[in-house]
């Protein structure tokens, strides 16, 4: 079985180009999505973020306050890195024991989108890497336009993750998605069809 990671940056189009993947019927192994479910209230995530940040990181009902959370720890290295050990490892985890029942059902290839695929280390546990690329510029401004920040808090989370261009010099492939979407398709589908055509090889 081939196992592919997809990544990119914040704001750099990875979303969209998991989003395709997924029409075109291809197993995708979400890492935001299990991060989400290793926070959920009263599990083992969600204690220990508790003990770490303390109660005023969550709403009334228990849920994790995620917008307060993210504005602290892409201003503060430590409180990140406290954080990504609480969260990682269990992710981690949760993505090997579905690769393993991928395998077991004899899948020919599936997907892991993980956006710190490099931060982490995981680049070494996939058999191909796809980065999703963007120019900075063009990073800044959809960055900006989606989530309503500050100038400076939109160069904080940029800068919280390996540059883009790093990323693109470390990939196998590279989808530039600076353009329309029509052209980011196109390559979604050219670099599949070069996979599985390299993979039944």
């Amino acid at each position: 079985m081939l196992v592919v990671g997809l990544t990119g940056g914040i704001a750099s189009g990875k979303s969209t180009v998991s989003a395709l993947l997924k029409e075109r019927c291809y197993m995708v192994l979400d890492a935001d999505e299990f991060a989400r479910d290793v926070a959920k209230p009263h599990t083992a995530g969600w204690q220990e973020i508790w003990e770490v940040f303390g109660e005023e990181y969550f709403h009334p009902d228990g849920s994790l306050d995620r917008s307060r959370l993210a504005e602290t720890i892409f201003r503060d290295a430590t409180a990140r890195h406290r954080l990504n050990e609480i969260i990682h490892p269990k992710v981690l985890a949760l993505i090997e024991s579905r690769i393993q029942e991928s395998r077991n059902r004899g899948e020919s290839l599936v997907i892991v989108d993980v956006p710190l695929l490099f931060e982490v280390g995981w680049d070494k546990q996939v058999d191909k890497v796809v980065v999703v690329y963007v120019k900075p510029e063009i990073q800044l401004a959809r960055l900006l336009e989606r989530d309503n920040l500050t100038l400076e808090e939109a160069q904080n989370r940029i800068a919280a993750q390996l540059p883009l261009s790093l990323k693109a010099q470390q990939a196998d492939y590279v989808i530039d998605n600076s353009g329309s979407l029509e052209d980011t398709s196109r390559q979604v589908d050219m670099i599949m069809d070069t996979l599985l055509r390299g993979y039944r090889q």
